[in-house]
């Protein structure tokens, strides 16, 4: 009999990801540091399992666009558009601090204004899909903890074109002004939609009255949305993310479709699982031991700062210092989008190779021990659900 060469490493990349379940649910954590453990260990620097780390990658892109798309069917597009004033200036603010921030470190090593600008603008982006995937295993999304981290990492999406821009500019590179009027197009389009689901707040889909009562189609007719928009929020230069985001809140608002969240969950959780198991991979577990104590010293500051800059500026708006202190833990870590941004660095010569290494590093480290970090803060606050209660431990349940 013929075996597939992928066999082997398919069964014992599940196998890895059901016994760190296992372990880490008898220990009441979430989930999400199981992938990103087995991507650790099964990755090309670590076992050496699976070898094909872009096949993940692309694959976890999917699971990314999944997470995103069932996020959107969850939210209010009205409560987002309330949110304004924490998306704009919590977000303008948490930028201009960060690279405040990295200016002292820059002035001391003699680093050129485009490295420092970069550096920040690396360090001033959280990770969408760690903090949303979190937020949903704690039923956290109708918070007003919440709605503030969503708005922000929806604001932080966006805020990657002026950053591409910006670096582009102070880099060998020069941005090229059609690229910038699209996503400028792209954006304005995603803004429009977002205003027209929350003007209607119900909506039928243009092939509901085609599609009748036909479940399995309407199945596809969602999927065919949610690709779609990606693909179209992808080819402007945006993330295919916010692209994901608005067609669950198209789909969401609309009333032939409600039912489709539970007949997609089990795809999005595969597809969701293999991204955290990606980002494992990219871990270099070689780079890190011959550099533990600049990596553990970055990873320390990123973690520690963002919390308190986010945190600080959320308390400037007026929440309350428990929620804002949660809200800044919860965008501690830096985000996905600041590989794009490492890469560019790289590209416009901004920064050196071991410096892309580097940052590679610590991004991957902040990713693997954010949840870690936040569940303390989380249950040293009693936030929540926990501080009514008296449990200061989620139930196995909640971290799935």
């Amino acid at each position: 009999m013929h075996l597939d060469p992928i066999m082997p490493s398919l069964v014992g990349s599940i196998l890895a990801v059901l016994a760190l379940g296992l372990l880490l649910r008898s220990i009441r954590q979430p989930y999400v540091i199981g992938y990103l453990l087995a991507g650790v260990i099964l990755g090309p620097h670590g076992l050496g399992l699976v070898q094909d780390e872009a096949l993940v990658t692309r694959i976890g892109a999917i699971g990314v666009v999944l997470l995103l798309f069932f996020i959107g069917m969850e939210v209010s597009p009205r409560k987002l558009i309330d949110n304004w004033k924490v998306a704009v200036f919590g977000t303008l603010l948490q930028i201009i601090i960060s690279i405040g921030c990295v200016w002292p470190l820059g002035l001391f090593f003699a680093w050129p204004v485009e490295r420092i600008v970069l550096i920040g603008f690396v360090i001033s982006l959280s990770s969408t899909a760690v903090v949303l995937k979190l937020l949903q295993d704690w039923k956290e999304f109708d918070s007003k903890v919440g709605q503030n981290v969503l708005v922000i990492l929806l604001a932080q999406d966006l805020a990657v074109i002026p950053m591409l821009i910006v670096l582009s500019t102070l880099g060998n590179s020069q941005a090229d002004p059609a690229n910038i009027w699209l996503q400028l197009l792209g954006a304005g389009v995603m803004a429009l939609i977002i205003g027209y689901i929350a003007a209607k707040e119900t909506i039928h889909l243009p092939l509901s009255k085609v599609l009748g009562e036909d479940r399995e189609m309407h199945v596809f007719a969602a999927l065919c949305i949610c690709l779609g928009l990606s693909l179209l929020t992808g080819l402007v230069g945006l993330s295919t993310a916010l692209g994901a985001f608005v067609a669950g809140m198209l789909i969401g608002a609309a009333k032939e479709t409600r039912w489709v969240h539970q007949s997609l969950e089990s795809f999005r959780i595969v597809f969701v699982a293999l991204f955290f198991v990606s980002i494992g991979m990219l871990v270099d577990l070689r780079f890190i031991l011959d550099h533990w104590r600049q990596v553990s010293a970055l990873v320390l500051f990123v973690i520690i700062s963002n919390t308190f800059i986010n945190g600080g500026i959320l308390r400037m708006l007026g929440e309350t210092w428990r929620d804002s202190l949660y809200a800044g833990t919860l965008l501690s870590q830096i985000g996905e989008f600041s590989f794009v941004l490492a890469a560019v660095g790289i590209h416009a010569q901004i920064i050196s190779t071991y410096g892309y290494q580097m940052t590679v590093a610590v991004i991957s480290i902040s990713l693997l021990i954010s949840p870690l970090w936040i569940m303390g803060i989380r249950l040293l606050i009693r936030h929540d659900d926990t501080a009514r209660t008296g449990s200061a431990t989620p139930t196995p349940e909640s971290s799935v």
